[in-house]
């Protein structure tokens, strides 16, 4: 493998580190050439690190990028990897050219590099935002810099993490203070407790907060003395005009650059960071090498290492109240410095060393290859792109998703997804998949042509009981992907009921185009048939929804703290949504005050989508005598799940609501408002309380009483059911999998 690495050349600080460090170390595993575009430090140390370094300067962009071009091409190299603006600009053309792979190191939040200049900012800035755009795989330095870039549009699965990695076993050339306080003029006492910050002068680091920290400690610690190492001649006089306002000048020190930096580490006391914002900051690992205790502000990755309040100290961005707090405690209790210290060092060695970022790095490379050899051979980029009834914070919905993607990642870690969703940012937040707007014809259109697999997932999407419109678009859907070459299949389906003639005559007509049906119940696979459909492999499965996991037990245990449900009464949940008009909204308040009255219980009041189904849920209370609960708050679907395992029994008119209460064993009524509702009550032998149209409240309350004196009975038969529904949902996942493995054998 042959990888080629491009930067600006002129970074400093963590930038500088992560890149050298790591071309050196993968030098001893690959061929790797490092591209500098200006002379100078970073190059030079560089060649004396012996990484085989070019310096690319031409005085113009247009010649260094046909300088960078012909030694991309003679150097046959395998991926370029970039960091940095002008790197990536070269980088972004330069694959439009040659179709290499191309791979960015996002060491910043890009938005905040040129804050400091208003030109750059428009200039280097609009330039590298629209490069990254381009470049099709990103590496952050940090979790919180990946969740930076997810936020911001990017993909999710060609989003990966390098965590900065050190050496911890090289030898390190020991300094004294007194030999320190001399090479830098420091004034201070040997025996003083120090405080040091290590950062470039830029406000993105936000010296002023450490200043004003500092002013605090000295209060309470008069022997307490702050280093302040970096470069940046500007502002530090701006800072020494800071100290002085604040009457500490004496009390601070401005070393300027420190060559070695872990000199700087050898005599401090304690490490200090107060960024704004960062990625992964080396000089809190180099810190934690010297077992230094460390005060550090919340940013970057920091949270993976710095365990608050254990190894070291987090506090928020521009807290210099919170962060006095902690250093004046630290100054005063040796003790404590050297506990967290070595802890923090040896959680730092564990899981931050160069070998463990090396490695990740390799792993990426061959991943992006393996990618690039499997696009190259069919033109497409997804295995599989999915549209149901996502993006509308509708919790069984998600849940279908939520399930499907986790059981297809248990067979293939690899598989790359595309979901068409209402709401694509928080869908490519939720699941770490790709995501487009849904009604998005164009993008839809472009994206289909890049799918080997299309899945109309979960749900009754083929249904013209909400409307025509909705049953038409999920057909032309179909359709459409199917014309984009790509294999399509109905997934998990509830069908029906389709009333009109002429959706039905185009659903027989779309639907025998398929590749594959399934479909949720035999209900459906009865409409299926009436319909006349043939041609497609066609079968009976279980929604997908009943393969999720619940939740954690803390999380489920801070859902209910947050909204206020008891925990010392049994829980009787309600999940209803508006249907037709609100006559029977009396008669489930009189049913949830029948549970107050005859069992003692609190009814919890589940909405499943918001906000129709809470409005629908607060209107019931509001009729009702006794107090009950509603859950106000929007909840990922496996937390809803988990708390309906601290249920009795479940009322419920949402079939999600009934599915989540049967795949815990909780004992359930079901309130017929469609077909399929009945339909997964036979399926699963649990009682109807009626339709909604003639909802007879003494018929549930008698079924009330039968269930709760049976709950045990009950929960021994949903185990059977349970278990069986599984083994149908699962067999549907092998399906699609086996069609991808045709899909892969025809390429």
């Amino acid at each position: 493998m042959k990888v080629i690495h491009l930067i600006g050349g002129g970074d400093e600080g963590g930038a500088k580190s992560h890149v050298l460090q790591l071309v050196k170390e993968l030098g001893k595993h690959i061929d790797v050439t490092l591209v500098s575009y200006r002379k100078g430090k970073f190059h030079d140390e560089a060649v004396a690190m012996g990484i085989d370094a070019r310096v690319i300067r031409t005085g113009n962009v247009v010649s260094d990028l046909i300088k960078t071009l012909k030694l991309v091409k003679s150097g046959q190299y395998d991926i370029i990897h970039s960091h940095g603006a002008k790197a990536n600009m070269m980088a972004s053309i330069i694959k439009k050219i040659t179709g290499l792979p191309v791979v960015t190191t996002v060491h910043s939040d890009y938005r905040l590099d040129y804050m400091h200049s208003i030109l750059k900012r428009y200039s280097f800035g609009v330039v590298n935002t629209i490069a990254l755009r381009k470049i099709d795989y990103h590496i952050s330095v940090s979790e919180n810099f990946k969740e930076m870039l997810i936020d911001r549009g990017f993909n999710p699965q060609r989003i990966y993490s390098v965590y900065n990695g050190i050496s911890f076993d090289t030898e390190i050339e020991p300094v004294s203070r007194k030999d320190f306080f001399e090479r830098y003029n420091v004034p201070f006492n040997e025996d003083c407790v120090l405080i040091g910050i290590m950062a470039r002068l830029h406000p993105v680091k936000d010296h002023e907060t450490f200043l004003r920290a500092a002013a605090e400690v000295v209060k309470g610690n008069p022997n307490a003395r702050f280093l302040i190492a970096g470069p940046g001649d500007e502002l530090m006089v701006q800072l020494k005009h800071f100290a002085e306002k604040l009457g500490i000048s004496s009390y601070v020190y401005f070393t300027g650059m420190v060559n070695r930096p872990y000199d700087f580490f050898q005599i401090i006391d304690i490490n200090v960071l107060t960024s704004l914002s960062e990625s992964f900051p080396y000089v809190i690992l180099e810190g934690a090498r010297l077992n230094r205790a460390t005060v550090s502000t919340r940013v970057g990755g920091l949270g993976d290492l710095i365990e608050s309040g254990v190894n070291g100290y987090l506090v928020e961005p521009r807290d210099w109240k919170t962060l006095g707090e902690h250093l004046l405690e630290l100054s005063l209790d040796k003790d404590k410095r050297e506990r967290m210290g070595m802890l923090l060092r040896e959680k730092a060695e564990q899981r931050f060393s160069l070998k463990n970022m090396c490695d990740t790095q390799l792993s990426i490379y061959n991943t992006i290859l393996k990618t690039e050899k499997d696009v190259k051979r069919d033109g497409r980029k997804y295995d599989i792109t999915i549209l149901g009834y996502y993006g509308y914070r509708n919790s069984g919905d998600e849940a279908i998703l939520s399930s499907a993607l986790e059981e297809f990642r248990k067979l293939r870690p690899d598989l790359s997804f595309l979901v068409l969703s209402k709401n694509p940012r928080e869908t490519r937040k939720t699941y770490r998949v790709d995501s487009i707007y849904r009604f998005n014809i164009f993008k839809v259109m472009g994206n289909l042509k890049k799918t080997r697999l299309f899945l109309a997932g979960g749900g009754s999407l083929i249904q013209d009981n909400t409307s025509t419109r909705s049953i038409l678009f999920y057909l032309s859907m179909l359709k459409l992907a199917k014309r984009m070459g790509a294999k399509t299949m109905l997934f998990g389906n509830g069908i029906g009921p389709i009333k009109r003639p002429f959706n039905r005559r185009i659903a027989r007509t779309v639907l025998n185009g398929l590749d594959a049906v399934s479909l949720r119940d035999s209900q459906s696979f009865e409409e299926v048939k009436a319909l006349g459909i043939s041609k497609p492999n066609i079968y009976v499965t279980a929604d997908p929804a009943i393969l999720m996991e619940p939740s954690a037990e803390e999380k489920i245990k801070e859902m209910m703290e947050k909204e206020g449900i008891p925990q010392d009464k049994p829980l009787i949940g309600i999940s209803i949504r508006k249907w037709a008009d609100s006559k029977y909204f009396n008669k489930i308040a009189q049913i949830a005050d029948y549970c107050v009255e005859k069992f003692n219980a609190h009814p919890v009041f589940i909405p499943m989508q918001y906000s129709c189904d809470y409005d629908a849920s607060l209107a019931i209370k509001n009729c009702m005598v006794h107090d009950a609960s509603i859950i106000k708050g929007i909840y990922p679907p496996n937390v809803i799940l988990g708390f309906t395992c601290k249920l009795e029994i479940l009322v419920g008119m949402r079939l999600h609501s009934l599915i989540y209460a049967a795949s815990q064993c909780i004992p359930l009524i079901g309130l017929v408002y469609e077909p399929k509702v009945d339909a997964f009550l036979k399926e699963i032998l649990q009682p109807s309380g009626g339709t909604m149209d003639k909802l007879d409240t003494d018929k549930v309350c008698s079924l009330l009483d039968d269930v709760w004196d049976n709950r045990d009975k009950i929960k021994e038969e949903l185990r059977k059911s349970r278990e069986r529904l599984k083994t149908m949902a699962r067999c549907n996942i092998a399906t699609v999998y086996n069609m991808l493995a045709d899909i892969d054998k025809n390429k």
